[in-house]
């Protein structure tokens, strides 16, 4: 993880800058003077260099490397996702170097976090699994540049090095392979991590659950031998004098692999499968940061961990289960799992709050139906409170994640009806993204706000690297959701 810092001098070997097109012209943008516009930019022409996003060249200019990050065309208000995704690439391309200082020009504070957490997010390798000889080491430090540093960027600074290192957190456990992540070693890794910030933790086992009747998580994890789990982070702000705090939980879809179960998936991406825990470490990690930055709001992490394979003992179509609750679904297809632990889950949180919670999120790699509909860059909402699903819009804006809302039609609804069952776990095919959906909102009382998350798309980038976002887990929703948290947090 890179260490963030700021500088007011321009002494670094390595200085990154930008390029944007004016009205079909290159322009240099930069914090300082790093190079003479006027003898920088034909050489740059020469270089064939344009100012697309992604596009990063190192040039050698007095004895130093002047790294060039594309930064597109210049818009009358500054796009805070060019300068992540800008500040992200140069991370990238400056892999294995020690220090480099950021001298990308901006005018405001907001400018200034863009770009500090676009180089954090961007100086990103996974390593565990790869000989010495063939590791490549992030961007060491990460060097801002600014004129006369205040308070508030030294706070954004502490802001945008605890986002990467939360979401560092998230693509770990995505990426690591299934052989090395089972519901166990998950709820290991998150406790460890939750245990040292002082939060509270619990782990419900496999024997616990079967008693307690978790019928969703038991029947999707009963065909391995990884067992399920429920593990539960609760953050609560301690605060000098009583003041009335809002409460929101997470859910989150932690099946460490699909196989599809009986509905055995093909060959071909199965592999991507390791990454169906992406939710489930998304709302793990949304805890531990809203701890870290003393966010005044209570918040809860409900992680459904389970790994849905193939045996003798595996959950069969037609199979009736009971969920934690006491609704009855008919198991249709034992590949769309993922919404049978989510309702377990969603149950208890709701159940163990002491107060009305505010707000229920899960998130989840739930459908390809969402990547059909929306590709794998742009995650969906889907919600039961327009209100809520619109404050958490104007958060995902801010913090610069694609979510696009999408509606639960009730003409659908009658799909999962079951002849033998309160409800079957599929229904239509066409708009499967939906009626999961509204699945999972049967589990929810109406009076409830509660967000769907579908980030099946944008959790794994399985393409080349671009941005700030390596191949891989992408940690996406995070930021989004921190957002949120800050929004609806108490002002002291």
């Amino acid at each position: 993880m890179p260490n963030l810092k700021i500088t007011s001098s321009l002494d670094d070997e390595y200085i990154v800058i930008g390029l944007q097109e004016n009205e079909g012209k290159l322009e240099v943008v930069q914090s300082g003077d790093v190079v003479e516009s006027d003898s920088f930019l034909p050489l740059v022409g020469k270089l064939g260099l344009r100012a697309t996003a992604d596009e990063v060249m190192q040039i050698p200019v007095n004895g130093r490397i002047v790294i060039t990050t594309g930064l597109g065309k210049a818009l009358p208000v500054v796009d805070h996702e060019a300068l992540r995704r800008a500040a992200g690439s140069a991370a990238r391309a400056l892999v294995g170097k020690k220090s480099a200082t950021f001298a990308i020009g901006y005018s405001g504070i907001e400018e200034f976090a863009a770009i500090a957490e676009g180089a954090a997010l961007g100086a990103y390798e996974f390593n565990d699994f790869k000989s010495e000889s063939e590791q490549k080491e992030p961007l060491a430090d990460i060097v801002i540049h600014c004129a006369s540093s205040s308070k508030e960027h030294q706070e954004q600074l502490s802001r945008a090095q605890i986002m990467a290192e939360n979401i560092s957190f998230i693509r770990d456990l995505i990426n690591t392979p299934p052989s090395h992540l089972t519901p166990e070693s998950f709820s290991q890794k998150a406790r460890k991590a939750a245990v040292n910030l002082g939060l509270k933790v619990e782990v419900l086992t496999d024997t616990t659950l079967k008693r307690k009747g978790y019928g969703g998580l038991i029947a999707v994890g009963q065909g391995s031998a990884n067992p399920p789990r429920l593990l539960h982070i609760s953050y609560a702000p301690v605060l000098k004098r009583k003041k009335e705090l809002k409460h929101i939980a997470l859910v989150g879809k932690g099946i460490t692999f699909d196989t599809g179960g009986l509905a055995l998936k093909p060959a071909q991406g199965m592999e991507e499968m390791k990454s169906d825990m992406s939710g489930a470490a998304a709302a793990v990690a949304v805890v531990l940061a809203a701890a870290q930055l003393k966010l005044n709001i209570k918040v809860d992490a409900w992680a459904a961990l389970a790994e849905n394979m193939v045996s003798d003992k595996a959950t069969r179509p037609s199979d009736i289960i009971t969920i934690y609750g006491g609704k009855t679904v008919e198991v249709l297809n034992p590949d769309a799992e993922g919404r049978l632990v989510l309702a377990d889950a969603l149950v208890r949180a709701a159940e163990s709050a002491k107060d009305k919670l505010d707000g229920i999120i899960n998130i989840a790699t739930l459908t390809g139906a969402q990547v059909v509909a929306l590709g794998t860059r742009t995650a969906a909402v889907m919600t039961n409170n327009e209100d809520f699903s619109n404050t958490f819009l104007a958060a995902a804006k801010k913090s610069g994640e694609k979510f696009w809302p999408m509606p639960l039609p009730q003409e659908l609804r009658a799909s999962l009806d079951s002849p033998v069952a309160d409800i079957a776990n599929i229904g239509e095919r066409m708009g499967g993204m939906l009626v999961a959906g509204l699945f999972l909102k049967e589990f929810v009382k109406p009076d409830q706000p509660w967000l769907h998350l579908d980030i099946a798309g944008p959790a794994f980038n399985a393409d080349k690297a671009y941005g700030y976002t390596p191949v891989g887990g992408t940690g996406v929703a995070l930021r989004s959701l921190i957002t949120l948290l800050e929004t609806l947090s108490t002002p002291l």
